[in-house]
């Protein structure tokens, strides 16, 4: 295995888009760097999948501001600093640079947002401050589509006595509203031509301050702004008190390897931000926190990424295993609808709140065309018991998990040929249901799209690795028999899967089979998950290893998505050739499970190195395939979601695979099986939580040999076992 070389530059290269962003919960607001909204683009202030701001621009007597500098302090706080260009008043002339406009805002459903003015100059100034606000109340898919149809009425009213402003949108009985309020400030707010003004008069050095408060109406519920100012960096306010709480809670990294501990801090900051709130059913008390996709455009419920996102973080947050199950199990299916790709027992895709979900525009109500969401469920159903130890969290879900297989069996396989197959039948339903879900991922070696029903090969080993998690569930259970046929089930899928997929020749598996039960022999990255899942005999194992670590998969920042020597190869494509991180997690757990830690210890490396390039240290969703050089640096798909859950949920992964952490909570132990590899001498976890057990556990290396020591907790509970191939 060859090795990319290590990178050298001069200088620190930041590689992420031109902009800044900061949410919380279902709310996010997305601006330039100046932290303005203007002009043709996707920035705005959206809530439950509407943009309820669609320009916000400041202004001096008409004159823009310059930008000095703008940031994110927090992923639900920002601050921008910015100064006067040159202009004239009615008394003279405003010299540049000479007055300071501050912009602070914190979002909490409502946003905060402080202006703060600063007479640098040394003269009395006189000038009107103008905001300009607009909305278009415009459907988040309609906005990414850049196809804007106004379907209801805008109305705008402004309260002089009340300083308020208020714009609302109705169609039927769909409302969205923005009530902008000023206050705390000596200059009395007015409205004109869509902009709130102030008269400023400031004296050399004298201050202005002004809060202007933006409170939302949606789904029946008002969500008030946060009323801290966001410019007293307050640890009060209930952002950081839950940060705080969060941080307490989750587990943490120390290490002498100073790009792990930045990724991992920053990966535990990102899923913290994307904690979505969200009640199982109309009857629950408080909502569940499970994790949302991704920002800007996937603050949603999601299955697939949720799972999938929960599974990565099973040691560093096991609330968000629970979210998930009770929020997705309270959504399963229980009738076929086709426009929605619903079946009973299926676990749903992706649920919407805009204008196109709720009058039915859009099938995403919840829209459940996802093959893999419902074994994944099963996985995490069985992991957060590894986790936990909580026997009556399995029994609670149960029921849902028993019809979870019931529709593995009557709707998954779609033939009854023993594989799982899926197809939309929506007119709007995606023609890919695996985690490589755009139109044109799924293609022959020739470049054609692959038709009919398919059969990825990544789909019947989650429904192995589901079956037998569930069959040990059963056996606690004292469900013996059901454990035994589930058992036998995976044995008869492993030997047909490795009969239908396995190519001698070329000693990999098969993408998929297509709707006529031929191999689509497509190198792809997807067989990687075939060897987390475990449905790859051992004997194979180093063959599909040594194939994803060739030059053409391998990029030398991660596994590439589509191997770049197929003609349909693009490294700068969405899932034909670039590389995703939560991808490269699962395919380096899956080395270790099979004894491949050298190359799990490579994967591991990359993707990190690669982190450590991105704004923030944030691990985008994907990067281009590009083929790592000397003094190259990674470039960030456009587009690409910032912060994404399993792209932050990643680098648990890898460090899963790194230790070899296996979790078996009801026995009250921890096993683990670490290989540090060359480039990390050293780390430490602390607050690992396994079922009422905490520890915090050293691992370190010496003459090529991974040492560990339990420091804080019951030292005979962890203990040293290799992973089972």
């Amino acid at each position: 295995m060859r090795r990319a070389p290590e990178t050298v530059m001069s200088i620190e290269v930041k590689v992420g888009p031109p902009q800044l962003a900061i949410h919380q919960g279902h709310a996010v607001l997305l601006t330039g760097t100046d932290g303005q909204i203007i002009g043709q683009s996707q920035h705005g202030y959206y809530f439950y999948d509407t943009r309820i701001i669609s320009h916000w621009a400041v202004s001096a007597n008409g004159e823009p501001w310059d930008l000095l500098n703008g940031g994110t302090t927090t992923a639900f706080a920002a601050q921008i600093f910015l100064t006067n260009r040159a202009f004239v008043t009615e008394a003279r002339a405003i010299e540049a640079h000479t007055v300071g406009l501050t912009i602070s805002r914190e979002i909490g459903g409502g946003l905060h947002e402080d202006l703060d003015l600063i007479n640098y100059g040394d003269s009395a100034v006189r000038f009107n401050l103008e905001i300009g606000i607009r909305s278009d109340f415009a459907d988040i898919f309609e906005v990414k589509a850049g196809r804007l149809v106004r379907r209801g009425r805008i109305s705008t009213t402004w309260s002089d006595s009340e300083q308020q402003l208020v714009t609302a949108y109705r169609n039927q009985d769909f409302l969205r509203a923005v009530e902008v309020s000023a206050c705390n400030s000596g200059s009395a707010a007015g409205y004109a031509n869509g902009r709130i003004t102030f008269d400023i008069e400031m004296k050399p050095a004298a201050r202005w301050h002004c809060c202007l408060l933006y409170d939302l109406l949606a789904a029946g519920e008002r969500h008030a702004a946060p009323v801290t100012c966001a410019s007293s960096h307050s640890d009060r306010s209930e952002n950081h008190k839950r940060l705080a709480q969060w941080n307490s809670a989750v587990l943490k990294l120390d290490s002498s390897h100073e790009t792990l501990k930045r990724v991992v801090e920053q990966a535990t900051h990102d899923l913290a931000a994307l904690r979505l709130p969200i009640r199982g059913s109309a009857f629950d008390d408080e909502p569940h926190l499970l994790p949302a996709a991704g920002l800007p455009w996937f603050v949603a419920l999601f299955g697939r990424d949720s799972l999938i996102t929960s599974l990565q973080t099973s040691l560093v947050y096991p609330s968000f295993a629970r979210g998930c199950l009770e929020v997705l199990g309270a959504r399963q299916a229980n009738k076929r609808d086709d426009y929605r790709d619903a079946e009973p027992g299926k676990i749903l895709h992706e649920l919407r709140l805009g204008e196109l979900a709720h009058f039915g525009l859009v099938p995403h109500t919840p829209y459940d065309g996802s093959a893999d969401a419902t074994p994944l469920y099963l996985i995490t159903l069985h992991s957060a018991w590894c986790c936990t130890g909580d026997i009556e969290l399995v029994k609670r879900h149960l029921p849902t998990a028993e019809r979870c297989l019931d529709w593995i069996d009557q709707y998954g396989d779609r033939d009854g040929d023993g594989f799982q197959e899926y197809e939309t039948r929506s007119p709007d339903g995606l023609e890919n249901q695996g985690w490589k879900d755009s139109g044109d991922a799924v293609v022959h070696p020739d470049g054609t799209p692959v038709c009919g029903p398919k059969a990825l090969c990544e789909l019947q080993g989650y429904v192995y690795d589901a079956w037998l998690r569930m069959a040990q569930l059963y056996d606690v259970l004292h469900e013996n028999e059901r454990a035994t046929a589930l058992r036998a089930k995976a044995g008869e899928l492993f030997t047909r899967f490795n009969d239908a997929f396995w190519d001698e020749e070329s000693g990999f598996y098969a993408f998929a089979l297509d709707g006529d039960k031929n191999k689509v022999m497509t190198v792809v990255s997807n067989p990687g998950h075939c060897l987390w899942s475990g449905i790859v005999p051992p004997a194979r194992a180093g063959r599909v290893v040594a194939r994803l670590m060739q030059e053409d998969m391998w990029s030398g920042w991660g596994i590439r998505s589509l191997s770049a020597a197929h003609t349909a190869y693009n490294p700068y494509s969405y899932q034909r050739g670039a590389v995703w991180p939560h991808d490269n997690g699962l395919i380096a757990e899956g080395f270790k499970r099979y004894g491949y830690a050298k190359e799990a210890g490579a994967i591991a490396h990359d993707v990190l190195s690669a982190g450590r390039f991105f704004m923030l240290n944030q691990m985008p969703e994907l990067y281009a395939g590009l083929k790592r050089k000397p003094s190259s640096f990674p470039v960030q798909y456009l587009g690409a979601n910032v912060p994404q859950a399993w792209a932050a949920g990643s680098v648990f992964s890898l460090l899963k695979a790194i230790l070899g952490l296996q979790p078996d909570a009801p026995n009250g132990t921890m096993f683990v099986d670490p290989a540090l590899p060359p480039w990390l001498p050293d780390l430490t976890l602390r607050d690992v939580h396994l079922g009422e057990q905490t520890f915090d556990i050293r691992f370190w290396q010496t003459d090529e040999r991974t040492h560990f020591t339990v420091l804080r907790g019951d030292s005979s509970a962890v203990t040293q076992r290799t992973l089972p191939g």
